[in-house]
């Protein structure tokens, strides 16, 4: 099953690398004193992203254990270069520019009008262990959620209702999710409907994406008074907890979020392979909902 996949990956990253690769060398600065060295290393980028998105892909919670016990011990007749896992830690930070292309280009869906806006905790450490984490020191910070404090970062995701990423942006913990430029970055390219809890009331916010097209619609609290919504966005409301459905499949089956990270880089390699999966997922989370029915047969049907 997962060999059949990692031909699958494979395939398509090898694609995007050959392609990423005739384009940085036409881009490349010719030089007549210095001789650069172009030494192929034993895996190529292809194989080490295909490798990466394999293991948020499975159903692996140690990269160390699956590097080790599963790719080196069944899968040498597909990568017959392989390298230790001290080496191939190593060569991980070589990936990362065009691990990111790949997924803002090929990964990312398309906007269809209705989109759904919220933020998952990526947690550094436990809370008892801030004092004494060194890794993320100065980086990451505490921030507050609807579970309680945590100390690290926030990922803050807009998807369509086919359940497709189509924008994302990583922040310190305590960054808050109606920050203008986080949500000016994010809704660049999207236009239609803006779905999001009560963390993004704000009517400087609203008049913002307003300007650019598109329309937050948040839940409303229970002291907000003259709040009128149509009765199709109340359902999509009630649909909100799509994102949610994503957020948990990012980090109980991607293995996103983990607290055994040894440098920022791998941090972030860690991130940017666990959305790359996700997007290679066959089933996503999505709605099923016909506009073009009646409010009130539309109501019975959701």
């Amino acid at each position: 099953m997962l060999k059949d996949k990692v031909t699958e990956f494979f395939v398509t990253i090898d694609d995007f690398c050959i392609e990423f690769e005739s384009e940085i060398k036409n881009h490349l600065l010719e030089s007549s004193t210095n001789k650069l060295r172009n030494r192929k290393a034993s895996l190529s980028d292809s194989e080490i992203m295909s490798i990466l998105v394999l293991f948020h892909y499975g159903q692996f919670s140690n990269f160390m254990s699956f590097y080790n016990l599963y790719v080196c011990a069944h899968m040498k007749d597909l990568f017959p270069g392989l390298v230790s896992y001290n080496r191939f830690v190593e060569l991980q930070s070589r990936v990362a520019v065009p691990m990111m292309l790949f997924l803002k280009l090929k990964g990312l869906g398309k906007s269809t009008g209705i989109s759904f806006v919220d933020s998952t905790p990526l947690r550094s450490c436990h809370n008892r262990r801030i004092h004494q984490h060194k890794t993320f020191k100065g980086v990451a910070e505490r921030g507050q959620c609807s579970i309680g404090w945590f100390f690290g970062f926030k990922l803050h995701l807009i998807i369509n209702d086919k359940g497709e990423i189509l924008s994302f942006y990583l922040t310190k913990g305590n960054v808050d999710d109606r920050n203008f430029k986080v949500m000016k970055s994010m809704t660049e390219n999207q236009f239609g409907k803006l779905f999001g809890d009560k963390g993004y009331i704000s009517k400087a916010l609203s008049d913002l994406l307003f300007g650019n097209g598109i329309q937050l619609i948040a839940k409303p609290r229970k002291n907000m008074k003259n709040h009128n919504i149509s009765a199709n966005d109340r359902i999509l409301l009630r649909k909100r907890a799509i994102i949610e459905c994503v957020n948990d499949e990012l980090k109980n089956m991607c293995k996103i979020e983990h607290t055994r990270h040894r440098s920022i880089n791998n941090f972030l390699i860690n991130i940017i392979s666990a959305l790359t999966a996700y997007c290679f997922f066959p089933k996503k989370p999505s709605l099923n909902i016909d506009f073009e029915l009646p409010s009130a047969q539309l109501m019975l049907c959701a």
